[in-house]
């Protein structure tokens, strides 16, 4: 395994993206689609995106309607949209499942804002993991003859700077999320 700067940064990177992928989802009080893109429902003996096995678009301002294509599946959906702890409840109405918005209370604020920080935590292991790979392949590189320990101890200078500036943008969009959470 060598060490490949650009990897260790587009992997960083994607982190973040995928971060932002995931707060978007969380919604303050208006429907929005991304809400449920977390959502995974067991049907056909595996889990599967609720994307793959529904419709999901959002009718009125504070609802979104489900419209599962096999009407096997209505309870399984119901069942992965409460797992996924969205703060929803599921009303079914045949091959439709409806998702009134709750309004935003004080509680629900907070929990939002916990999710939004539980979701910052998970990007910041993962750029810690692509850190870890890094420093790794250079202690490989170093074993191997590559690079000197001097080299070794430059580059993973140089990662943990990256590690520092991805989880600063982490924190940053994290905290943007919650001041937005709270302040709707």
């Amino acid at each position: 395994m060598k060490y490949d700067k650009a990897d260790v940064e587009r992997r960083m990177a994607g982190a973040v993206e995928s971060l932002k992928g995931d707060l978007s989802g969380l919604r303050t009080g208006r429907a929005n689609t991304a809400l449920l893109d977390p959502v995974v429902v067991e049907v056909y003996g595996s889990m599967m995106p609720l994307n793959q096995v529904a419709t999901v678009s959002a009718p009125e301002p504070r609802m979104l309607s489900v419209q599962v294509w096999d009407r096997a599946n209505v309870s399984a959906v119901e069942k992965g949209i409460t797992k996924a702890n969205l703060g929803l409840n599921p009303m079914s109405d045949g091959q439709t499942v409806r998702l009134p918005m709750p309004d935003l209370n004080e509680e629900r604020r907070r929990e939002l804002a916990k999710l939004a920080g539980d979701y910052g935590e998970k990007a910041k292991i993962a750029i810690r993991n692509v850190r870890r790979d890094a420093n790794d392949a250079l202690k490989e590189d170093e074993k191997k003859k590559e690079i000197s320990e001097d080299d070794r101890k430059r580059l993973e200078d140089e990662v943990q700077k990256l590690t520092d500036k991805y989880v600063a943008d982490v924190d940053a969009a994290t905290a943007a999320k919650e001041k937005e959470i709270m302040t709707q």
